[in-house]
């Protein structure tokens, strides 16, 4: 009974918030991420470069052993409405990290620190943009290329966004720039030189 209703009151609250959020052109916020071995806090930025497609940068750290950032490229896709989305994607990491090797002859497990990891990232989640806010779950798994023993490691993250830029807003500057950008081209060198000096004058 009580998942029916907390259930309910989530469907509720979703579509009353349907004509209030707002789709997200560039957003930034704070990132809370979990793995097996340590806890993180982060920065994220997110900046939306086509309709369904934006990049993600996230600086995170757990501010003894473990400091990364990673580059990520993310493709949306919406389930219920446009601003509750499934999203997925990939890309670069670099960081510190502490690193872990079991020595199968002793028995025992080396501990190591101050190592320069470099690795590719993935990613997956869901995102719902609620009142100029974007709240994303996601998981990361981090495969290491250089730098760390364990060659795989997932991590699973709570992200809080604050929009800063509407989609509506970034389409139109946008199509200012497309619109300069033609009148520029339109007009001839010549007239362009003489403008200059005019308005000099």
């Amino acid at each position: 009974m009580k998942t029916r209703l907390s259930l309910l009151f989530f469907l509720l609250f979703a579509s009353m918030s349907i004509s209030q959020a707002q789709r997200y052109g560039t957003a930034v916020g704070l990132r809370l991420g979990n793995n097996n071995q340590y806890r993180t806090v982060g920065f994220t930025a997110q900046q939306r470069i086509s309709k369904r497609v934006s990049i993600e940068a996230i600086l995170q750290s757990d501010f003894n052993l473990n400091t990364t950032f990673s580059a990520l490229v993310e493709k949306h896709h919406p389930i219920i409405f446009k601003r509750f989305n499934y999203y997925y994607g990939a890309g670069a990491s670099f960081g510190v990290e502490e690193s872990y090797i079991k020595d199968e002859e002793s028995k025992q497990v080396l501990h190591t620190y101050g190592n320069t990891t470099v690795g590719a990232d993935l990613i997956g989640g869901l995102e719902l943009t609620i009142m100029n806010t974007v709240i994303s779950v996601d998981y990361k798994p981090n495969i290491n290329l250089v730098g760390r023993e364990e060659f795989y490691r997932g991590q699973v993250g709570i992200s809080a966004r604050m929009v800063l830029v509407k989609s509506k807003e970034q389409k139109k500057k946008q199509r200012q720039r497309q619109k300069a950008k033609s009148r520029t081209q339109k007009t001839p060198f010549n007239e362009q030189i003489n403008s200059i000096f005019h308005k000099k004058n």
